[in-house]
């Protein structure tokens, strides 16, 4: 019977862990959209945090979008609040852990 070397199962073993983690800590894929249209819009419309005024004093009229899909520009199935976007994953719970 062959034996397998130590630093093999190590590496295979660090590497289920990574995937893991990975896929537990991944974010939700996050767009800029307008909040009233739920039209996909330019990242820079969102850098100022969304409908605010930056130091420029131009307005901002989008907010971030986390999760969904988008089809024709218009954004479906996500949420503008990160929290409640479930980013799933390989052996993730639903709840926060701590």
């Amino acid at each position: 019977m062959r034996r397998l070397r130590s630093s093999t199962v190590v590496l295979g073993g660090m590497g289920v862990l990574a995937a893991t983690i990975t896929a537990c800590g991944s974010e939700p894929d996050k767009r800029c959209v307008d909040p009233l249209t739920r039209e996909e819009l330019p990242s820079y419309e969102c850098q100022s945090g969304g409908g605010s005024d930056d130091d420029n004093g131009s307005t901002h009229r989008g907010s971030y979008y986390y999760g969904g899909s988008v089809r024709d520009r218009k954004v479906s199935g996500g949420s503008f609040d990160k929290t409640a976007v479930d980013t799933g994953g390989f052996g993730c719970s639903g709840t926060g852990g701590g």
